[in-house]
């Protein structure tokens, strides 16, 4: 008879800052099919003390964590800046990968590594936690009952961060576009089924130094079958307030819906056709019961490197209309 670790695939977690350490969690008390064996951290002696109480092996490279012959998958949380080598290193040994967003963080390198992840069959989630949300989900489950889209609009806000890596481009590489605004530029993906076209945007800075805590810009959005969309983003860290608000207009009415306060209603006219609060399960666990069924090879990734790098791709779009003034052409 098997042993009940016996079914749990060994995982080497890479980075156990703030959200490492949400991973870690979840893995220990929700999450059946993932067992950790060993852990890599930048801040050597602090990982060298979690790895002792969690009686697991600590790695300070990341490429040994991987090289690991008892590492059979890999969960990556670290500043974006470090994934490429990451995802390198899980190619070079196959290990399958669940990589935290965004999986990049320019086009060039984000397209290079989904060409390469592509070509060689690795198995690779990118956590865009935003498309598990039930609020998100459900939304996207009744956009026909609107008819064809004619606008999506999101925002995002919440209070100023307390990581100071974030405000630091060498390890982060951007601001709220790249680390926030991915989280939004996938959902028009995800709900337009089609692709993010041509992109104009602002962007401020009100409590971080060196990279933007506020953005909006505004997108061209060709749908699945070639009907022209326009959408609309927001993002802002410099708030007490947190919300994350969804307006989609169809032909027929509107979809007004909140993932954070887990609200959505319908709207046909005048009239709210349906109010409801919906549950508020927090994504992280259904993004590693997936991971879990993909290194398993019982499934494939339902978002893979082609996601996450067509959110970079729209990201570095808005950076570039930032600086110029100017409207320009997200590559894909």
């Amino acid at each position: 008879m098997s042993s009940p670790q016996s079914s749990e695939i060994p995982v080497g977690l890479i980075g156990l800052g703030k959200h490492g350490v949400r991973y870690l969690q979840h893995i220990q008390r929700d999450v059946k099919g993932l067992r950790v064996v060993a852990i890599s951290r930048r801040d050597e002696s602090a990982g060298r003390e979690m790895a002792d109480e969690l009686g697991v092996r600590f790695h300070a490279d990341p490429a040994e964590l991987v090289a690991d012959s008892e590492v059979r998958a890999v969960i990556s949380a670290v500043p974006p800046t470090l994934n490429a080598g990451i995802v390198e290193a899980c190619l070079d040994r196959g290990r399958p990968l669940l990589i935290e967003k965004p999986f990049a963080t320019d086009t060039a390198t984000a397209f290079r590594l989904r060409d390469r992840v592509q070509q060689a069959g690795l198995p690779c989630l990118v956590a865009q936690t935003l498309r598990y949300s039930p609020v998100v989900r459900e939304v996207r489950n009744r956009l026909s009952r609107i008819g064809p889209l004619r606008q999506i609009l999101l925002t995002q806000s919440f209070e100023p961060s307390s990581l100071a890596w974030l405000d630091d481009p060498v390890l982060s590489g951007g601001g709220n576009i790249l680390h926030t605004g991915v989280h939004m530029f996938d959902l028009l993906r995800y709900f337009s089924g089609g692709e993010v076209t041509r992109v104009s945007c602002f962007l401020d800075h009100v409590v971080t130094e060196r990279t933007e805590d506020n953005f909006s810009a505004a997108m061209q959005i060709e749908g699945s079958e070639g009907v022209s969309i326009l959408g609309a983003t927001a993002g802002s860290r410099a708030t007490l307030g947190r919300a994350g608000a969804i307006r989609i207009v169809g032909e027929h009415g509107h979809l007004v819906a909140d993932h954070v306060h887990h609200t959505l209603s319908q709207i046909e006219g005048r009239e709210i056709l349906v109010e409801e609060r919906l549950s508020a399960q927090p994504t992280l666990p259904l993004v590693l019961e997936e991971f879990a069924r993909v290194a398993a090879g019982q499934s494939l990734a339902s978002v893979g490197p082609a996601e996450g790098a067509a959110a970079v791709a729209i990201a570095e779009a808005c950076y570039r209309s930032a600086e110029t003034g100017s409207q320009v052409v997200v590559p894909r």
